[in-house]
């Protein structure tokens, strides 16, 4: 099989193991910027040209779209969906697991649990925002956010107040979250692939962080998700339309509490915690998929 990898660095830990697992499998591997790439639309013959030349036909592709490019890059994956090429993830998946507003509705819809959320955007209604979440501490979110950048504990009223204000008065879109304080700084990511668990991890945050992102200093540890969680992840995944994600939840003392679905998640944490090739089961997916097109 010919599979194209959507990433901006081919040395990053997740493309590089995508690359060694497909090769090692015997496909053909090319990384694609899809910052680089030029969008032909037309009618009878959509196409993309890279690097001056028009890329060959794949079998497959496996983006690997960062946040700060989720526009062009789903852009990217729609063109290549128009060539009738297979994609690990929808164009449309991806914008909708990035919209972390409408991520969160359509899980409450499908009735998950997760921390209570509030959103505003009058600088007015910041009482009946703090209310609605049990009041201080108050967990603050960019809506563009990743990482654990753009996530603050306001361990006070006041202070939960004067930064709402603050981030309103620049118009920049917030969520507002209860703080669950028997997580103690730890989530646990499950690592779905295709409707199965392939890995779970806890992760601790920092001495004195209550993020526990791994690119912020957190460890990680090998994790046997509950059977509760197992369930709650699974259809985190199939609700956002994903095949390949990180499932991010707390554990409280209502059951797991789904605070994020991630559409790209890195594999560096979690095989290095659980020491599962992650990369391989995901070119065994792509491969699955590949043969019942062809049935």
């Amino acid at each position: 099989m010919r599979i194209g990898i959507l990433s901006r660095n081919a040395h990053l830990y997740s493309t590089a193991r995508l690359v060694e697992a497909a090769e090692k499998r015997g496909h053909q591997v090319q990384v694609i910027d899809h910052q680089k790439c030029v969008l032909v639309i037309e009618s009878s013959k959509p196409r993309i040209i890279y690097k001056g030349e028009e890329l060959p036909k794949f079998d497959a592709i496996i983006p690997r779209i960062g946040a700060s490019v989720t526009f062009y890059g789903a852009a990217v994956v729609r063109q290549f969906e128009q060539m009738h090429t297979f994609s690990t993830l929808e164009s449309q998946a991806l914008v909708r697991s990035r919209d972390k507003l409408r991520s969160l509705q359509l899980l409450a819809k499908a009735g998950l649990g997760m921390p209570k959320t509030a959103f505003a955007s009058n600088p007015k209604n910041i009482d009946d925002v703090l209310n609605q979440v049990g009041g201080a501490p108050v967990v603050i979110k960019l809506l563009e956010g990743t990482q654990g950048i753009g996530v603050i504990l306001a361990e006070t009223r006041n202070s939960a107040k004067s930064v709402i204000e603050a981030f309103l008065d620049v118009e920049v879109n917030i969520l507002v979250q209860e703080f669950i304080a028997e997580a103690k700084g730890a989530d646990i990511r499950a690592f779905v692939v295709d409707g199965q668990i392939v890995g779970a991890m806890r992760r601790q945050g920092a001495e004195g962080d209550f993020r526990s992102n791994l690119h912020r200093g957190g460890t990680a540890s090998v994790l046997e998700l509950s059977p509760e969680e197992k369930v709650t992840a699974i259809k985190a995944v199939k609700k956002l339309g994903l095949v390949i994600a990180g499932v991010d939840m707390l554990q409280s003392k209502r059951g797991p509490l789904v605070m994020e679905v991630n559409s790209s998640p890195g594999l560096e944490g979690i095989e290095g915690a659980t020491g599962v090739d992650i990369a391989s089961k995901i070119i065994e997916y792509v491969e699955r998929n590949e043969f019942h097109q062809h049935i």
